[in-house]
């Protein structure tokens, strides 16, 4: 894909995360203004901010953070030479493709399932709620098949965006 549409679409999704914290954000004011200035406590308040917190978490892991943005136990890694960091990054990568590719059938029958019921205060159906797990399971599998693609060739990405990330 061009870059300018990786970069517009790396926007929207920064947009979208931005919107979910401004709804939770709203939220917690509307809550706090509704119980302790006009007592009258109301509970979809809290539904609304845990159920934004919810896509505003997995949304952001799977569209707004880059790989080097993550948090990395790289204790082994820094240490090792190239070759033996393109094998760990190949057996990782393989790894989330693998654990989450075996995963997304059973996301995806939890999910529908889901559709029975319904939350208490907004009745959102919780299939509705819980898909963004499944966006964050694809998008999980896509970036470690693009990531084994590069380490592949020989390339090894998390250094390259480790090295982009520190340049000026």
């Amino acid at each position: 894909m061009p870059r300018t549409l990786l970069s517009s679409l790396h926007r929207v999704a920064e947009a979208v995360a931005a919107g979910l914290l401004a709804i939770i954000f709203v939220a917690f004011i509307l809550q706090i203004a509704l119980r302790y200035l006009f007592n009258g406590p109301v509970g979809w308040t809290a539904e609304l901010s845990v159920a934004a917190w919810l896509w505003l978490v997995l949304w952001g892991a799977a569209f707004v953070l880059k790989d080097h943005e993550e948090i990395r136990i790289d204790f082994l890694s820094v240490h090792a030479g190239r070759r033996a960091r393109i094998g760990m990054g190949i057996l990782g990568s393989a790894s989330m493709v693998v654990l989450f590719g075996m995963s997304l059938p059973a996301a995806w029958d939890y999910v529908s399932f889901m559709k029975v019921e319904k939350s208490s205060y907004m009745n959102i159906r919780f299939d509705v709620l819980f898909s963004i797990y499944i966006l964050f399971s694809v998008a999980v599998i896509a970036r470690h098949l693009w990531n084994l693609g590069q380490l592949l060739r020989g390339r090894d990405p998390a250094s390259a965006e480790t090295q982009a990330s520190s340049s000026p």
